[in-house]
């Protein structure tokens, strides 16, 4: 059996089996799938050995390491997806936004404290998800109660933080381009605040916050270039001896291969960082 990578929609994801001897799937092509309770609506985006490994490294616990993959213990691809499954699946995504203004109706009539983000009907509609944020825990049991009431289905309540919730609307970053969450990036990793002081970026929240209010992800993309080059460069407020005699650091710049300098008799000047390591030699061989 072959492992399949499933999409479906938001960042939601899953790896499922296809028979070795059957016609290949290909990438993006629609696919339906066995789900906890009935069926689901996907699109292939990896299968054979990138699959494997993604599902090895997918921290699910549900195949384990790639080499010890236990194939029975996921799920088969049921078929490939017809142009009838098609449309049901596109009705279904159609539906949703109607949905979700129902569910907040609904919730402001519980008088809960929460956003509803998104809906997400399963494909043969034996399920629907409703994600939401809230601040603090909240009791939603009379609320599916009543949903489950009204939509006549199984509902289930997941509560997301807002930057998974930035990962499944999507949306347009401040670089111009769709949000790398909801689109390459795989996993949402922690990103603090030494990352931007490491690039000597501007500590104001508003210019290295991404769309969800928290730090931008790509803070981290050339954070080691930053540390690694740093290196070369001496720290800022040390004092160095150079031709000019006892001058303070005030500022580098790694990208130029400039140092800024200060001393209290010459003023401040600017210096490649190839001149200073000379002037350094220099003035340590006298």
């Amino acid at each position: 059996m072959q492992t399949i990578e499933v999409r479906f929609k938001g960042t939601r994801k899953g790896y499922f089996t296809w028979p070795e001897d059957a016609e290949p799937l290909r990438l993006q092509e629609g696919v339906v799938v066995q789900a906890e309770r009935g069926q689901d609506y996907g699109r292939v985006t990896a299968t054979g050995s990138l699959a494997q490994r993604k599902c090895g490294g997918c921290g699910t616990g549900a195949c384990g390491p790639a080499e010890s993959t236990a194939e029975d213990a996921l799920k088969p691809v049921i078929r490939r997806a017809t142009a009838e499954d098609t449309r049901s699946h596109l009705e279904c995504r159609r539906s949703e936004e109607d949905v979700r203004r129902k569910v907040i109706e609904r919730v402001r009539h519980h008088e809960l404290v929460m956003k509803v983000s998104d809906t997400e009907w399963q494909w043969d509609r034996n399920k629907l998800t409703i994600y939401f944020t809230a601040e603090q825990r909240v009791d939603f049991r009379a609320l599916v109660r009543d949903l489950a009431s009204l939509f006549r289905t199984r509902i289930e309540l997941r509560q997301i933080g807002v930057r998974d919730e930035a990962a499944r609307l999507s949306g347009v970053g401040r670089c111009g381009r769709e949000y790398c969450c909801s689109t390459w990036l795989t996993e949402l990793s922690p990103v603090n605040l030494a990352l931007a002081k490491d690039q000597h970026l501007s500590l104001n929240p508003s210019q290295i916050s991404g769309g969800c209010g928290r730090l931008l992800c790509c803070l981290k993309y050339e954070h080691e270039f930053y540390v690694e080059a740093r290196k070369r460069f001496p720290r800022e407020g040390r004092t160095l001896q150079t031709a000019l005699g006892a001058e303070k650091v005030i500022a580098v710049d790694i990208f130029r291969e400039r140092v800024f300098l200060r001393s209290d008799e010459h003023g401040a000047r600017i210096i490649s960082l190839v001149q200073l390591r000379q002037e350094e030699a220099g003035a340590g061989s006298r």
